[in-house]
């Protein structure tokens, strides 16, 4: 049977806002019927705290921190938690609600296409597995997270290897197409991630970072040996490949798509009334 066919867009590292930018364009291009289903891998120039559609800056975010590291800042359209995107291989998934192969509930869609990262860590020989969280408590916990910060705790389907959380990831649904976007570490620096977050006080970051430590955990970590980016494209290009049967061709933006993505970055993510009111 022939594969459907998919395009693939690696746009390299680009700023946090037309990161963001060149996301919902896909999904609108993709709504409208003028791009198949897309596949996007892409870093971040200069390294990025991102924070969810829904968190509140004044509250949670430290931006003095930020400024003080040099980095990027901007607000995803997706939910979720603070992401500090440094060393890692991001990715975007965009495909309409109604494809045969997606499920119609937010976190059965969320599996089909972590499918595609499953295979990619395996590919790199590490054994990833999906969490499910089994307990009342642990799901009332997805509910009411306590931690500004994604890697805090897997949620449904989240990919998990030795029992901590390797990938994080965010899913919107609008126009009737799915967003969903996340981060693969390939390493981490706890302290500086930990800098960037609000704390009632210094013992409650302490407690957080040191049970942070049992939660999440970076590929160079427990991997055997050093995995670099280049690798991890290759695994994870694959994994998306066979996790959910489709043909990736590569695609690279002409001159218009690319002025409309620039256009979209300065009007809304480089905007600090779409930042930081919430």
């Amino acid at each position: 049977m022939e594969k459907e066919v998919w395009r693939f867009i690696d746009s390299g590292d680009c700023s946090p806002a037309f990161n963001m930018a060149l996301d919902e364009a896909l999904l609108d291009w993709h709504s409208v019927g003028k791009i198949p289903p897309t596949i996007r891998f892409y870093g971040w120039s200069p390294s990025t705290l991102s924070i969810g559609y829904f968190q509140k800056v004044e509250k949670e975010i430290d931006m003095d921190a930020v400024k003080r590291h040099g980095l990027g800042f901007v607000r995803r359209p997706t939910g979720g938690r603070g992401v500090l995107h440094e060393h890692e291989l991001t990715y975007s998934v965009i495909v309409s609600e109604d494809h045969p192969e997606m499920p119609k509930t937010v976190t059965e869609a969320y599996r089909v296409i972590s499918e595609g990262i499953l295979k990619g860590f395996q590919y790199l020989g590490l054994e990833a597995y999906f969490a499910v969280p089994r307990s009342e408590e642990e799901k009332e916990s997805l509910k009411n997270p306590r931690s500004a910060v994604c890697f805090d705790a897997p949620s449904w389907y989240e990919l998990v290897v030795e029992g901590r959380k390797v990938a994080g990831s965010a899913q919107t649904r609008q126009k009737g197409v799915i967003l969903q976007h996340g981060s693969i570490l390939l390493d981490l620096d706890e302290d500086k991630l930990f800098s960037l977050f609000k704390y009632p006080n210094e013992r409650v970051k302490e407690r957080m970072q040191k049970a942070f430590k049992n939660k999440a955990v970076a590929i160079n970590e427990i991997s055997s040996r050093k995995i670099t980016l280049s690798e991890a494209k290759d695994a994870f290009w694959k994994g998306f490949s066979e996790g959910l049967n489709i043909d990736l061709v590569p695609y690279e933006l002409n001159e218009e798509e690319l002025e409309f993505v620039h256009k979209l970055a300065k009007e809304r993510y480089e905007n600090d009334g779409w930042n930081y009111k919430r």
